[in-house]
C-alpha cells in the first residue's frame, strides 16, 4: 500500500496523471453531498446524476500569457461587438473534443497570427457553475503578428504592449495574471515550481483530489491522508457545480474529519488531469495543509494517516513552505 500511494504522490508533484487510479473512485459524490444537505433541512439544487458537458453544463476557458525580452505582453484588440476595440489577452473557450493545451495554441494562432508553445500553467480560476479558466505561459515559435489589415472576427489586430495604461482593457481581471507572468519571466529559475502542464487523462466527472499534509509532533515526520474504497488512494470528491470550490472543499473536509475540523489551508494545485476522449470531466489535485500537529486532528472513519518516507516528506515540506511551489487557484465568488 505505501509504495503505490507514495508513487502516486511523486507523480502529482511532477504534474503527471495517475493512470493506474480507478476512474470510478469518489469518496464524496454529489449524491452524498445532497444527502448531507437534506439532513440539515436544505433542498439540493443539483441532480446527483449531473454530467459535465462542454459548452452546456461546464465552461472551460484558456488564456495564454507571452512576455518577450522587452517585458512586453502579447495582447489582442477585440473584434466582438460587445467589446470591440478594447484590449485583452489571447483567450477563448475550449471546443468539444479539444485538449486544454490544443485550445490554448489554437486561440493564440487565431487571434494573434503567432504559433506558441505553452510551457506551464500559471494560474487556475474558477466560479460556481463550473466555469474554469486555465492560464498558460507560452513563447513564440513561429507565425507572423496579425496587423490591422488582417482584422477578422477573431480579433482586429495583435500587439506587444509594455505599458497597459496606453490601451483600454476589456476587463481588469487580467492585470494580476500579467503581473504574475512578468514575475515568472524574471524568477522562474530561482523559486518557481517546475513546468506543469495538463496531464492527459480522461474523466467523466469534475473531481477534486486532495493531498492533505500534516506533521506529527512527536517525530516531526510528515503524514498524508489516505482513503480506502476498493484500494488505498488519495481522497477524491466530486466538485459541486452549484457551489464554489471552497464550499465543496469545506464540505469534503467535514465529511472526512467531522464538523470540528481543525484549521487547514488550501495551498494550491499540484496537477490537473483532462482529456476529451471519454467525457468532459477533469480532476484537480490540491495540496491542503493542517496547521495543528497530527495528534490534535481526529479522523472520523474511512481514512488513515500514512507516514511518508523522509525523502517524500521533505519534498512535500518544500511545497508547503515555498512561495510559487504550486499552481495558485483563485475562486471567484
Amino acid at each position: 500500500m505505501p509504495d503505490s500511494v507514495e508513487s502516486d504522490i511523486e507523480k502529482v508533484l511532477k504534474g503527471l496523471p495517475l493512470e493506474n487510479e480507478e476512474s470510478a473512485i469518489c469518496d464524496y459524490s454529489l449524491e452524498q453531498q445532497n444527502a448531507a444537505l437534506e439532513t440539515h433541512g436544505k433542498q439540493p439544487s443539483i441532480s446527483p446524476n449531473f454530467k459535465p458537458i462542454l459548452r452546456e453544463t461546464v465552461t472551460y476557458i484558456v488564456a495564454v500569457l507571452v512576455v518577450n525580452d522587452k517585458n512586453e505582453i502579447l495582447m489582442i484588440q477585440e473584434a466582438k461587438e460587445s467589446c470591440a476595440g478594447k484590449w485583452y489577452l489571447p483567450a477563448g473557450r475550449v471546443d468539444k473534443n479539444e485538449t486544454l493545451h490544443d485550445a490554448a495554441v489554437r486561440e493564440v494562432l487565431e487571434e494573434t497570427g503567432l504559433v506558441v508553445e505553452c510551457t506551464t500553467l500559471l494560474k487556475v480560476e474558477c466560479a460556481s457553475g463550473l466555469w474554469i479558466r486555465f492560464s498558460f505561459v507560452g513563447h513564440v515559435i513561429g507565425g507572423t503578428l496579425k496587423t490591422s489589415n488582417q482584422a477578422d472576427k477573431e480579433s482586429l489586430q495583435a500587439k506587444w504592449i509594455e505599458n497597459l495604461n496606453e490601451v483600454i482593457l476589456r476587463a481588469n481581471d487580467i492585470l494580476p495574471l500579467i503581473e504574475r507572468a512578468r514575475e515568472y519571466k524574471i524568477r522562474q529559475k530561482e523559486s518557481w515550481h517546475e513546468n506543469i502542464l495538463v496531464g492527459l487523462r480522461s474523466h467523466t466527472k469534475v473531481l477534486l483530489r486532495l493531498v492533505v499534509v500534516i506533521r506529527k509532533k512527536a517525530t516531526n515526520r510528515v503524514h498524508v491522508l489516505l482513503s480506502e474504497r476498493t484500494s488505498w488512494h488519495l481522497p477524491v470528491c466530486e466538485i459541486n457545480p452549484a457551489k464554489s470550490l471552497h464550499s465543496t472543499l469545506k464540505g469534503f473536509m467535514i465529511d472526512l474529519f467531522g464538523a470540528g475540523v481543525p484549521t487547514h489551508k488550501p495551498h494550491g494545485l499540484l496537477s490537473i488531469e483532462h482529456h476529451p476522449s471519454d467525457g468532459d470531466g477533469l480532476c484537480l489535485t490540491m495540496l491542503v495543509v493542517f496547521k495543528p500537529p497530527m495528534e490534535e486532528v481526529p479522523i472520523i472513519g474511512k481514512c488513515v494517516w500514512h507516514e511518508t518516507s523522509k525523502e517524500l516528506g521533505d519534498k512535500l515540506l518544500i511545497r508547503v513552505s515555498q512561495k510559487n511551489s504550486t499552481i495558485p487557484i483563485h475562486v471567484i465568488c
